[in-house]
C-alpha cells in the first residue's frame, strides 16, 4: 500500500486542564479537598494562602500590551496573562455572620496494631528461635479481624521458600494454639465456629455454657439455620434454657480483631458534612462547610519574577526562556487551582440547593415519609449540569441537617404508585417493611409473601421479588433467619 498525504478537517472535543481540574476537585469530600489543597500549595511555589492583595496590581498591565508580543514566538510564551492580580478568589462561600474562627484539631489515639500486640505477647513466650520466627510468621498471616484465613499447609510451603525453614504442619497447629491463647480471645481462629469455642472455652465453667460449647461444637450447622426445635430435642433442654444458651452465645464476638483497632478506626471514619442545611422558623438556609479551607492567591513574588523577564524579552537567553516557561506553568496551575476551587465550590452550592428545593419537606420535618421520589435527572434539569456532574456531587459527600448527617445518595430515591395513582418515594415503603419486621412476632416471622400482602393491604402495590430485594438492602435475612426462641 503506497503511502500519500491528505488533509483532513474534523471537530474534537478536548478537555482543557481547568476542566480536568474541577471534575477531579468535585469528586472530593471536604476532608480529602482539605489534603488536596495542602499539597498543592506545597508543590506549587507560586501559590500562596492568604487573600489577594489589589494595590498597585495595573500599573504593569497598560506596559504590556498583546502588540507587544509580535516578536516573541510561540517557545516564548504570552506573558500578558500572568500580570493582571486584580481578581480576589471568592471560592470562600460563607454567611456574612458566619465565624473566621479555624476548626480546632481533632486529636485521635494512635494505637497499636494488631500485629503489634500480638508480637508483644509472643515476646513473653519461652520458644526457640525458629519456632519464634515460625510463630512471627503464623501472626503476620492473621487478618485485621483476627482470622487466620489461610491453611497451615499453605504456611507450611511458604517457610520452606521463603524462611528457608522446614516447618511440619503439625508443628505450625501447636505454635497456632500458642497464639489462640493471646489476647484477645477468639483471635487466630480459622472459622467462625473455632473463634466461638475459644471464646466459650475462657468463659467461667457453668451449664449454659457448656450447653453452648456443645451447641457450637456439634450443632453448629442447625444453630447457625435456626432450626431451634433439633436442638432442643438432641439436647433435652425446654425453650427458656435454649434462650439462655443462646444469649451466653450473643455476647461473643464473632470478629476479635475489629475491636483491638476500633478507637483508630472510629477516628478515621469520622463524617464530616460537606454542606449544612439548618431550618428556622419554615425556612432553610444552605451554607458549605468550607471552614479549614484556606483564601488562596497567585504569588506576587512570582508575578514579579515574570515581569522582569517580559521587560527583557528582547535580549532573553536560552536560560531565561527555560525560566520564563517554568514561571509560566506555575503561575498557570497556580491560576487555574483557584478558578477550580471556585468553580466546584459553585457547582456544589447549586446542587445543594436543587436537591434541598427538592426535597424541602423532608428538612424541615426529618420525616422519611416526607422525601419525595428524585433521581439524578431530577437534579440536573434544576442545576443546568450534566448528569453525570451531579454524579460526581452526590458521591461520597453528607449534609448535616437539624435532624442529623446523612449522605446526599440518600435523598435519591425510585419512584412508585400506589394504588391511587399517587407517585410515593420507595424510601417510604422501605419504611413500612422496617417497621413490620422490626414489630413482627419474633416466633413467626413475616414471609416475604405476607409483607407483600401487607403492602398492598395499605394501598402499595409492590411484587413480592421487590419487598425481597428493599429487605435485602435494609440488611433484614429471610424470615427463617431472623426466627427467634
Amino acid at each position: 500500500m503506497a503511502l500519500k498525504q491528505q488533509l483532513q478537517l474534523k471537530q474534537q472535543q478536548k478537555l482543557s486542564p481547568l476542566q480536568m481540574q474541577v471534575i477531579k476537585l468535585t469528586e472530593l469530600p471536604v476532608l480529602e479537598l482539605e489534603e488536596r489543597i495542602k499539597q498543592e500549595l506545597e508543590d506549587n511555589p507560586a501559590l500562596e494562602e492568604g487573600l489577594e492583595q489589589t494595590d498597585d496590581v495595573s500599573e504593569y498591565d497598560d506596559d504590556f500590551s498583546p502588540e507587544d508580543d509580535t516578536n516573541i514566538s510561540q517557545e516564548d510564551l504570552v506573558l500578558g496573562d500572568y500580570m493582571n492580580e486584580d481578581e480576589i478568589p471568592d471560592y470562600q462561600i460563607r454567611n456574612s455572620g458566619e465565624q473566621s474562627t479555624r476548626a480546632a484539631d481533632i486529636p485521635f489515639s494512635v494505637a497499636g496494631s494488631l500485629h503489634e500486640y500480638l508480637l508483644e505477647q509472643l515476646g513473653e513466650c519461652e520458644l526457640d528461635e525458629e519456632s519464634k520466627k515460625t510463630a512471627e510468621y503464623i501472626v503476620g498471616s492473621i487478618e485485621e479481624n483476627g482470622y487466620l484465613d489461610r491453611s497451615l499447609s499453605a504456611i507450611s510451603d511458604d517457610l520452606i521458600f521463603q524462611q528457608n525453614l522446614d516447618v511440619p504442619v503439625s508443628k505450625l497447629e501447636e505454635l497456632l494454639k500458642v497464639i489462640q491463647e493471646f489476647e484477645p480471645a477468639g483471635v487466630g481462629a480459622r472459622n467462625l465456629q473455632e473463634c466461638l469455642l475459644l471464646q466459650l472455652n475462657r468463659k467461667e465453667k457453668s451449664v449454659e455454657v457448656d450447653n453452648a460449647i456443645r451447641i457450637i461444637s456439634d450443632y453448629f450447622d442447625e444453630f447457625t439455620k435456626r432450626h431451634y426445635e433439633k436442638i432442643i430435642r438432641q439436647l433435652g433442654i425446654d425453650e427458656f434454657e435454649l434462650k439462655e444458651i443462646i444469649q451466653e452465645i450473643t455476647t461473643l464476638n464473632p470478629k476479635p480483631g475489629n475491636t483491638w483497632g476500633d478507637s483508630l478506626s472510629t477516628t478515621l471514619s469520622t463524617i464530616v458534612p460537606d454542606f449544612i442545611v439548618e431550618s428556622y422558623n419554615g425556612e432553610l438556609f444552605l451554607t458549605l462547610n468550607n471552614r479549614n479551607i484556606p483564601d488562596m492567591r497567585v504569588s506576587r513574588e512570582y508575578s514579579n519574577l515574570l515581569k522582569g523577564y517580559a521587560d527583557n524579552k528582547d535580549s532573553m537567553s536560552a536560560d531565561n526562556k527555560n525560566a520564563v516557561l517554568f514561571v509560566k506553568q506555575k503561575l498557570d496551575s497556580a491560576r487555574w487551582f483557584i478558578e477550580a476551587i471556585k468553580q466546584r465550590q459553585d457547582t456544589l452550592q447549586r446542587t445543594m440547593e436543587a436537591i434541598m428545593n427538592l426535597q424541602y419537606d423532608f428538612f424541615l420535618t426529618g420525616e422519611e415519609a416526607q422525601l419525595k421520589p428524585m433521581i439524578l435527572k431530577d437534579v440536573a434539569q434544576r442545576t443546568g449540569y450534566d448528569i453525570s456532574t451531579i454524579s460526581r456531587v452526590s458521591n461520597s459527600k453528607y449534609v448535616q441537617t437539624n435532624f442529623g448527617v446523612y449522605s446526599l445518595k440518600y435523598f435519591f430515591s425510585e419512584s412508585m404508585q400506589t394504588d391511587t395513582g399517587e407517585e410515593i418515594s420507595s424510601r417510604e415503603v422501605k419504611a413500612i417493611l422496617k417497621e413490620c419486621i422490626e414489630n413482627e412476632d419474633k416466633k413467626k416471622p413475616l414471609t416475604d409473601d405476607k409483607l407483600s400482602e401487607i403492602l398492598k393491604e395499605k394501598g402499595y402495590i409492590i411484587a413480592r421479588r421487590t419487598v425481597a430485594k428493599y429487605r435485602e438492602q435494609m440488611n433484614f435475612p429471610v424470615a427463617r433467619l431472623r426466627k427467634e426462641i
